[in-house]
């Protein structure tokens, strides 16, 4: 008993003071964080004051088509890149742990047991038995532990902002690819349609030839045309069958056919708010992960400072020893030793210097990063933007074309049989006038639907 009031009192007077250095040291030699965010207001290439958002809405209440709501959901439960991204989070939160971990004290044992014949001629062998306990601790004097884990815990953050950054343009390429492929759909079937309306004046021509209306040229050219529009359908249907595996590499499928719907049958949405720039903060997940790497470099720097001055180390030993195995566990083979220390960077080869002086650099280069994120994340917005308000302002002129187009297709093809004051040029450059009209028809409504989903993207929405 007297023994182990000695060992308390030891600790006792050694710990006290590291306790008192501790208090009085751990000061400022670190740096709070103080990011200044300051966003532009016109950022977006213009000033709002809404701070009305699309970015807030759920990505099954923006795209209703009940299908697409189905390939997104298996892409968000099967795709690669986001399953990655989740077991990065898994790195960063083991690393936070363990950053955590740093500010307790290690412990090692050891058991051994050997002998030892002394030079000496009539000395006996020696049998040595000893089992010790080791343990150092250090005291965060000057922060970095700290600072460490400050560190880490911005890794982590930055490492879920990220899979969420991933899970947003997830959802937007689904989308994306599933109107695309609506498109070539549609493009296949207006060519098809085509088809059987060039077959059908081919055999015109020939009636018409036979009746001296019109040459053999009037049928060459109209076989030509029909032609050329079959030369068409493998190449739209290689693009629909290379955008189906497109869209079974995002959902992480084998390659296959997709189940979808009709392009006709897509609705954009009536009012896209965008909100205000600084939202963009909250919503665009990849603007808050360059927020928090920033954060991390921050940090870096106060743990690279914290390497110029000294560190305490309490270390701990307690164990048995004897030279007889019978009496190892006897009070008299106890023993304890406490040390505490101070290590003094001196010289290092320059390599405190060097660190601080990339942590700062590291820091500086997080800054234009982040600032680089912001001003692409305002680009994309104001692009998008633009794009659908520009597909929508042709759509009632894209219209009014294939109307007219409609009508020149019909009145020179009655014009040919009744009149000589046309000839079949003139019909076969209405059709193909007539086909293209309808193929930017379709190109139009897919940039109207696919404005809106990198709108979306743009803005940060897809991820809660």
């Amino acid at each position: 008993m007297e023994k182990r009031r000695h060992i308390k009192t030891f600790f006792a007077i050694i710990l006290l003071p590291c306790i008192l250095l501790s208090m009085c040291f751990s000061c400022n030699v670190s740096s709070p964080y103080n990011h200044q965010q300051r966003v532009s207001d016109n950022l977006f290439g213009s000033v709002s004051t809404d701070t009305n958002t699309i970015a807030t809405l759920p990505w099954n209440e923006l795209f209703t088509d009940t299908i697409l709501q189905r390939l997104i959901a298996e892409g968000i439960t099967n795709n690669l890149d986001l399953k990655t991204a989740i077991a990065n989070i898994g790195i960063a939160e083991a690393n936070f742990v363990q950053s955590k971990q740093a500010f307790y004290p290690n412990l090692s044992s050891t058991v051994s047991a050997g002998g030892f014949h002394p030079s000496d001629a009539q000395g006996k062998n020696t049998q040595v038995y000893q089992f010790y306990a080791q343990s150092s601790w250090e005291i965060d004097l000057w922060n970095k532990l700290k600072s460490s884990k400050r560190a880490m815990y911005a890794n982590l953050l930055a490492s879920q902002a990220s899979k969420q950054a991933v899970q947003t343009q997830l959802i937007a390429s689904i989308a994306a690819t599933y109107y695309q492929l609506l498109a070539y759909d549609a493009q296949l079937d207006i060519l098809q349609q085509s088809l059987k309306t060039y077959a059908a004046d081919t055999l015109t021509m020939r009636i018409l030839k036979n009746s001296d209306v019109v040459t053999g040229a009037a049928v060459v050219q109209s076989t030509a045309n029909y032609y050329a529009a079959l030369s068409s359908v493998p190449d739209v249907k290689y693009n629909i069958r290379q955008t189906e595996n497109t869209l079974s590499l995002l959902l992480g499928r084998v390659p296959g056919i997709i189940v979808r719907d009709s392009l006709n049958q897509q609705n954009t949405s009536t009012r896209l708010n965008i909100g205000i720039p600084a939202q963009l903060l909250a919503n665009r997940p990849d603007v808050r992960a360059a927020e928090f790497q920033l954060r991390n470099c921050f940090e870096s720097i106060n743990i690279a400072r914290a390497y110029f001055y000294p560190t305490l180390t309490i270390t701990g030993e307690t164990g048995l020893y004897e030279t007889n195995l019978k009496s190892f566990f006897n009070a008299g083979a106890f023993f304890a030793n406490i040390v505490g220390g101070l290590t003094q960077p001196i010289f290092n080869n320059g390599l405190n210097k060097q660190r601080l002086k990339v942590a700062n650099i590291n820091f500086e280069t997080a800054k234009y990063n982040y600032s680089k994120v912001l001003l692409n994340a305002g680009q994309e917005v104001s692009n998008s933007v633009y794009e659908y308000q520009m597909a929508k302002e042709k759509k009632e002129s894209r219209q009014q074309q294939i109307t007219n187009l409609i009508k020149a297709v019909h009145f020179t093809k009655e014009l040919l049989k009744y009149s000589n004051t046309t000839n079949y040029t003139d019909v076969l450059t209405s059709e193909q006038n007539l086909l293209t009209a309808k193929q930017n028809a379709v190109n139009d409504k897919l940039q109207e639907l696919q404005s809106v989903v990198k709108l979306y993207a743009a803005l940060g929405g897809g991820w809660r």
